[in-house]
């Protein structure tokens, strides 16, 4: 088997997963796409340099995970929709699962990138600390920083959009509860 037959295989074995970790770090399904095939195109030349990895879906997911972090440093990428997601769900789903979902990408989307790629490493793809740092090109501590800080910032902005939430729901009782009925015979005049 050649390089190139190599390359193809994997790539048709292992498109839908490399695509999911796009995804996961862009939220974005067009930006997913752009990211899983430059980093392919970028690893070409090398193939069989990834192909003599220990474990080439994760070099290649690594490659993915750089590609974002490194795309997230420039200014102009730094501008991040993810208003209109494409719902993916397999079977019936639920209005409040897709607002939970909805609301889980926004508050990912308030991440540095890093700490979403980290996130999203441990999370998704239940990587210990060890290989999100070699994916990440930082130390383990680091990871496990990234990583507390990233589930503290999410835990944080859910509580003050629940909180607003709930606050609102309140305000609008309120405003029903307020709201004045004269009485069948009209005001009195005493």
């Amino acid at each position: 088997m050649g390089a190139d037959d190599s390359y193809e295989t994997f790539v048709r074995l292992h498109a839908e997963v490399l695509f999911t970790t796009a995804y996961m770090l862009t939220g974005n399904a067009t930006e997913a796409e752009e990211l899983l095939q430059d980093t392919l195109v970028r690893l070409y030349p090398k193939w069989s340099r990834v192909m003599a990895a220990d474990l080439p879906l994760a070099y290649v997911r690594r490659s993915i995970a750089n590609a974002f972090v490194s795309a997230r440093r420039r200014p102009a990428s730094r501008d991040l929709s993810l208003s209109g997601l494409p719902d993916r769900s397999r079977g019936p789903d639920l209005a409040e699962g897709v607002a939970d979902r909805d609301q889980l990408w926004q508050l990912l989307a308030s991440l540095p990138a890093r700490q979403r790629a980290a996130l999203v490493l441990r999370y998704l793809y239940d990587l210990p600390d060890g290989d999100i740092a070699a994916a990440l090109r930082c130390r383990t501590a680091t990871v496990r920083s990234l990583t507390s800080r990233g589930a503290a910032a999410l835990r944080a902005s859910y509580a003050r959009a629940d909180a607003a939430a709930a606050e609102g729901a309140t305000d609008a009782t309120d405003t029903d509860a307020t709201t004045t009925v004269s009485s069948p015979g009209g005001p009195s005049h005493d």
